[in-house]
């Protein structure tokens, strides 16, 4: 019997792909080549944007029409289907189901665990997610209807599996997470001990301890990050990249960080560990505070310069990369501009740019009218990535 696995979206759904493969290897199993040769096919899906889940549409319908010639399953995962069990309306689920009647099984990527080391084709990288889900609840984001609520893997997991793969040559890791920043919240403090904390003394509790003993965490002292007056979150993340990057990796990478939870400690880890990567990516989403503020975005446009500037006071010969969305609800040419004016200020590297989709469940969809034409979003599509993307062309860019 053999698989084929086709992979839709970002990074940690790579990851994903590979956790599925080693399940079915320890099934007896084998990879297939292509559609053709597979018994099983497996797409693992991504509905970041409606592109992404219109080319899902479209490749299981096509597949469907070539069952009247072999016997196959459709097998379908990833964040359609962790939206589809997480919609308590069961108005997605009925919707895909409609739309994708040729799929044999949708399955929850949770029900592929870390029991098995995942199936890596690439033999010098590796990726190593170390949460998944997210808290933050940007209004135009489908990450925590697709993955949920965040959870962190335990820090010594993440340790041994890192340590295993430095043993077997690997060179480069890259740490996945919706929002690395604030990996281990949820192992070491409480949401009372959140929603209580201020600009006061950081609370310590006795049961905080007892559960910090109790998931097998090392000693220490959760990093409390500062943000607009209040002590955000309670972070392990600077521990886990610096002992990651004591391993003796080439390279020690992460993806993806929020703004408003960069501390200054994780500046510190990375400024004084040489192999953590040079190059941050840092979305941004708008270089406009009114549209920021719609976003659900805790920071101003003047944060985030602010944030980039501390960084590369501190850290020599660094570079960013970042997510930009263009066309949001509401967005004026004026605000649009400020993100022009932002780009520029900053000087990115790498822009990752989409123009705004609804997407179901946001509460964009549920508040807002996506009121930009498609004409004026690709207009401004096209203007940031001739400037950020393709320098040759940054001249022509008034």
């Amino acid at each position: 019997m053999k698989y084929f696995i086709k992979t839709f979206g970002c990074q940690q759904n790579k990851a994903d792909s590979e956790r599925i493969a080693r399940d079915f290897k320890s099934r007896g199993m084998t990879p297939a080549k292509n559609y053709q040769e597979a018994n099983y096919i497996v797409i693992n899906t991504c509905m970041i944007r409606e592109s992404a889940e219109n080319r899902v549409y479209g490749l299981v319908n096509n597949l469907n029409k070539q069952k009247n010639e072999r016997k196959f399953k459709i097998i379908v995962t990833g964040c359609m289907v962790g939206m589809a069990f997480r919609d308590k309306t069961g108005k997605y689920l009925k919707k895909i189901r409609e739309k994708l009647p040729g799929v044999d099984e949708f399955m929850p990527i949770e029900e592929v665990g870390f029991d098995f080391a995942p199936l890596r084709t690439d033999k010098l990288s590796a990726w190593v997610p170390i949460s998944n889900g997210c808290n933050n609840f940007c209004t135009f984001c489908v990450v925590p209807f697709t993955r949920g609520r965040e959870i962190s893997r335990p820090f010594e997991d993440i340790i041994k599996e890192c340590q295993e793969l430095e043993d077997k040559g690997y060179k480069n890791v890259t740490l996945l997470g919706q929002n690395v920043n604030s990996y281990g919240a949820d192992l070491v403090a409480s949401e009372e001990a959140l929603r209580e904390a201020d600009c006061g003394d950081i609370p310590q509790s006795l049961a905080e301890e007892e559960r910090h003993e109790r998931q097998n965490l090392p000693s220490l002292k959760p990093i409390y990050v500062k943000h607009l007056g209040r002590y955000r979150i309670p972070t392990l993340f600077p521990y886990l990249l610096e002992q990651v990057a004591k391993i003796g990796f080439e390279k020690v990478d992460f993806i993806s960080s929020n703004p408003w939870d960069f501390s200054d400690e994780l500046i510190n880890t990375i400024a004084r560990n040489k192999n953590i990567t040079r190059t941050i990516h840092l979305p941004v989403q708008s270089g406009d505070d009114a549209v920021l503020k719609r976003m659900n975005r805790w920071y101003s446009a003047s944060d985030y310069v602010a944030l980039i500037s501390k960084i590369k006071n501190q850290i020599s010969k660094i570079k960013f990369s970042t997510d930009i969305i263009v066309g949001f609800c509401g967005e004026t040419d004026e605000q649009f501009k400020n993100t022009v004016k932002l780009a520029k200020l900053v000087g990115f590297a790498k822009a990752y740019i989409s123009m705004y989709s609804s997407r179901f469940g946001t509460a964009a969809t549920k508040v807002f009218k996506d009121d930009v034409p498609y004409k004026i979003k690709k207009q401004r599509w096209l203007v940031l990535e001739n400037l950020i993307n393709k320098p040759h062309l940054k001249k022509k860019i008034k």
